[in-house]
């Protein structure tokens, strides 16, 4: 701890443990939420054809995390819908960015340093959504390792886990775009800061509840903007995931002989139907030079005949 006191980073990371949420990160929090449902297809039609469910998508973005979490641990998953001061707030929001006259905050918010300082603030909050499930999951279940990353990663990714149910708010049913499936980079940096705090709060891990905090807000936040500077949307986890997949899940398939065997046999059964094609163009095209070979006689001994026979209608001409 030494080196954190030379560092001034225990003061800091105090102070960051110590910082409220509301109001300014938690509007940050659903300016970009509302803003990130906006940008998705067919989202302002909606809006301009049933603002109630434009308005309900909105509480999903901004409050799914806690909607879910609420229903995994038994409790009323209108729960986070009791503060009316929050609601209220976002509600403003939702309805300044889809229709404020001449679009003038959603052009604001979407200007790049505005949007990079709101989208830092955000991901502020994440660490506070995740640590939250976290104690709040331990409080109920206090050795259960699991339950407390499961409900750590639904109360900080809990917007995208609930996303199919979000788009059939707005009718729109694309199972193929389900977290689980493939996950987003917030999902999988939400789920990897819930193993932290999880290991943390059972003292698998031997590092301080503020240090931790400091640690994975800054990751966080740096990573976000240097994802948002240049515009890549590779996650910086790929080369592990990768590594991993290879190691674990790509293994000697039993089947892999079998497969082998019947791509090759198809192979092969195309070679010999190409054959078989090209053979019996040739056989056709030689029975149609045979065929005018043969008649070419024929031509000739009628051509024969005929001259024969205009010889000796002459001969009679001249005896008469």
């Amino acid at each position: 701890m030494d080196l954190f006191g030379m560092l001034y980073l225990d003061e800091l990371s105090h102070g960051l443990a110590n910082l409220s949420m509301f109001p300014y990160f938690d509007m940050a929090h659903y300016i970009v939420s509302v803003m990130a449902l906006r940008e998705q297809p067919g989202v302002l039609d909606v809006s301009r054809v049933s603002p109630l469910a434009c308005w309900f998508s909105s509480m999903l973005y901004c409050f799914g995390g806690a909607v879910l979490s609420g229903i995994m641990l038994a409790e009323p998953p209108v729960a986070p819908l009791s503060n009316g001061t929050s609601v209220l707030l976002a509600s403003t929001i939702w309805y300044l960015v889809f229709y404020c006259p001449m679009d003038v905050v959603y052009s604001c918010a979407a200007l790049l340093p505005l949007r990079l300082v709101l989208s830092g603030m955000k991901e502020v909050t994440r660490t506070w959504k995740v640590l939250g499930g976290v104690t709040q999951a331990r409080s109920k279940y206090k050795d259960s390792l699991l339950v407390m990353i499961a409900i750590g990663w639904a109360r900080g990714a809990g917007g995208g886990l609930i996303s199919n149910f979000e788009q059939l708010v707005r009718g729109v049913w694309k199972p193929e775009t389900n977290e689980l499936l493939k996950m987003s980079y917030p999902t999988k940096v939400t789920l990897m800061g819930a193993v932290l705090f999880a290991l943390q709060q059972t003292h698998y891990l031997p590092l301080q509840k503020h240090h931790l905090m400091l640690f994975y807000t800054i990751f966080i936040v740096v990573n976000k903007s240097r994802m948002m500077l240049t515009g890549s949307s590779s996650s910086p986890f790929s080369p592990i995931e990768s590594a991993l997949y290879k190691t674990l899940f790509t293994g000697h398939s039993p089947y892999a002989a079998l497969t082998g065997e019947v791509q090759k046999a198809g192979r092969e059964t195309g070679i010999s139907n190409r054959t078989a094609c090209r053979a019996t163009t040739k056989e056709s095209k030689e029975n149609g030079s045979s065929g005018q070979k043969d008649s070419s006689p024929v031509e000739g001994a009628e051509s024969s005949l005929k001259a024969k026979e205009e010889s000796e209608a002459e001969d009679s001409k001249k005896t008469i």
